[in-house]
């Protein structure tokens, strides 16, 4: 099957964050049909349709914290796409010429105030994975490790509106049931609370 089923991309919009796209679709029947498409490239010879290349634009931070590791770091933050709160993992855009790995650092610090120490592991864990790809071709990769530190918001934008949460494993089980959770934090609060190894991050060493 002819996998160039994109043609005569269009820009639609200019702005910093994130833009619009207009794209011809064409489908397995040779229909053609326009296809909306929001991206972080600010121009269409960046777009993973003609790079072809899966580059991460932001990061996901799964980090626990203190001495027994009971605890995960969340953020409860206001969204305003669903105008309420929701609760996710501590994350970020990767700005030019930039590592995922001190990206997570640096948002760490940014939005919660505490040190972060990412772990090694395979790229298997980390590579850049698509977000929501019916609407975007984003893509984020995860860093693992741990915090230390005494939660602040400092160090936070004036835009941002940011609880910091050191959840322990009850609390991780109220929010799921209680609260609205972005949904690859909620995968992973299901496996904190299920974790029965001193560790929550162990089952990173499994995979070479």
């Amino acid at each position: 099957m002819d996998n160039n089923r994109i043609k005569n991309i269009k820009k639609q919009t200019n702005n910093k964050f994130l833009n619009l796209y207009e794209a011809e679709a064409v489908h397995r029947n040779g229909k053609i049909s326009p296809y909306y498409i929001a991206s972080r490239a600010p121009q269409i010879d960046i777009l993973k349709i003609s790079t072809k290349e899966n580059t991460p634009d932001g990061v996901i931070i799964y980090a626990v914290h203190g001495e027994k590791k009971d605890k995960v770091v969340l953020i409860r933050q206001f969204r305003y796409p669903i105008n309420d709160y929701i609760y996710e993992f501590p994350a970020g855009l990767v700005e030019p010429g930039e590592n995922m790995t001190d990206c997570a650092v640096r948002e760490m610090y940014e939005e919660t105030g505490l040190h972060f120490e990412p772990l090694s592991v395979s790229n298997a864990y980390t590579k850049p994975y698509f977000t929501t790809v019916g609407m975007t071709d984003e893509s984020c990769g995860t860093i693992y490790g741990y915090c230390s530190g005494t939660p602040t918001n400092a160090h936070q934008e004036a835009g941002e509106d940011i609880q910091i949460i050191l959840a322990d494993k009850e609390e991780c089980k109220r929010i799921l049931k209680e609260e609205k959770v972005a949904i690859m934090c909620s995968y992973m609060l299901m496996h904190f609370i299920h974790t029965t190894d001193n560790d929550p991050l162990a089952f990173l060493q499994e995979i070479e």
